[in-house]
């Protein structure tokens, strides 16, 4: 009996990992948005975000989990950002440093800036977790756009984030 179980909960298990990997989620069509929100952390995130206001499809953009010793004049020169896009468009948040507090800095600058719909700019294989942890922070009247950044993602990364999805989700239904 115990050995059905350990089977029965490892095939689970199996099933669930081959389809977060074989369905990693894709672009987002050309829908405007208030804002989009770019958690730091992967390749291309911060990238797709200014594409995504450059085409207009929204209007202002956070970009949350800064590190500190960054400054909006540094941030600018990487990322190839005119001085006025900074001013009026981009907002640097640097208090989150993990998915979770990324959602709780984001849902704080949602309230404080009245957005009602937002483009979330993720790594496909990250969006998931960052959805969901949105969508467990954010009222229920805000709208989220998910806009994935494809990537080329090893085994371990997509191990290892399969494992963080189940434990936020847990989190999640214990209230944790």
């Amino acid at each position: 009996m115990i050995r059905r179980g350990v089977s029965l909960v490892f095939l689970v298990w199996v099933i669930g990992f081959l389809w977060f990997v074989v369905t990693l989620p894709g672009k987002a069509a050309g829908v405007k948005t208030d804002a989009v929100i770019v958690p730091t952390g992967g390749a291309g995130r911060i990238a797709r975000g200014l594409e995504v206001l450059d085409q207009g499809l929204a209007a202002r953009m956070l970009v949350s989990g800064v590190d500190p010793e960054v400054r909006p004049g540094e941030f600018a020169a990487e990322f190839g950002v005119e001085p006025e896009q900074m001013e009026c468009c981009v907002t640097l948040g640097f208090a989150a440093v993990d998915t979770r507090s990324n959602a709780a800095e984001t849902a704080k600058w949602v309230a404080q800036n009245e957005i009602t719909s937002l483009r979330l700019v993720t790594t496909d294989w990250h969006m998931r977790r960052a959805a969901s942890e949105l969508d467990r922070t954010l009222p229920p009247h805000v709208t989220v756009i998910r806009d994935a950044v494809p990537s080329q993602p090893d085994f371990g990364t997509l191990f290892l984030e399969y494992h963080k999805l189940i434990a936020s989700r847990v989190a999640g239904l214990v209230g944790v």
